[in-house]
């Protein structure tokens, strides 16, 4: 479970249908939640947009809102294009990508609800073991790519993939999470978000804000996991 976050809610704050059970993490465009979906007793992630250098906490200690007016508009273009990105998440059905249950907007920002995907991440594997054995690599890399194709062929990219990215679910089973289109659009259009890109498997022309990306860009990152 990660660190407690000052910007986080609470344990036991209810949610339209879910109850926050802790924080599993939190990066520079969001807090992401262990919750539970009250009417069936199941274990979601919930995905709050929270982007870290224009956006806080306000006073109730509940409800989202711009640092300052000159960072509302572009508050306002990342909580559009996370909108977008939920659009396309949730219309997703691949067994190694995964799957969005539903989205909703309270408290001035919006919640991204997700399968909460129980298991290691690779980036947990590869610090204990230092590296796997071919036939374990084939195991997570084949299924992984075919996931890829079902979201390229979709016309959308991760732009994300990186160890932490990727859970090796109990039963053996790969699956892709965390999706970073939303945030890199973000980024490029705020100087105040941090973390845009991860150095090591970010594709060039994702530093740059007219780089060419398509499903090459996702294709490198693979490469440089492998």
């Amino acid at each position: 479970m990660a660190k407690e976050h000052r910007h986080a809610l609470p344990k036991g704050f209810e949610l339209d249908g879910y109850r926050i059970k802790s924080m599993l993490g939190a990066g520079g465009f969001g807090i992401t939640y262990l919750a539970e979906q009250t009417s069936i007793g199941r274990n979601v992630a919930i995905k709050e947009y929270l982007p870290a250098g224009i956006a806080a906490r306000a006073r109730d200690d509940v409800s989202v809102e711009p640092v300052s007016d000159e960072d509302r508009a572009d508050y306002e273009y990342g909580l559009g294009k996370f909108r977008e990105e939920a659009k396309t998440l949730v219309t997703f059905d691949h067994p190694n990508i995964v799957t969005v249950h539903d989205y909703k907007e309270a408290n001035g920002t919006a919640y991204l609800v997700m399968q909460y995907v129980e298991g290691e991440t690779l980036q947990a594997i590869l610090k204990r073991d230092k590296t796997l054995p071919e036939n374990e690599i084939r195991e997570i890399l084949d299924p992984i790519l075919d996931g890829l194709d079902h979201v390229h062929k979709a016309e959308f990219l991760h732009r994300d993939i990186k160890p932490d990215n990727i859970v090796i679910r109990k039963d053996g089973v790969p699956i892709l999470i965390d999706f970073g289109a939303a945030r890199l659009a973000l980024g490029e259009k705020s100087k105040s978000l941090t973390a845009i890109v991860t150095p090591g498997y970010a594709p060039f022309e994702q530093y740059a804000s007219r780089g060419n990306q398509g499903p090459w860009s996702d294709i490198y990152a693979m490469g440089a996991v492998i």
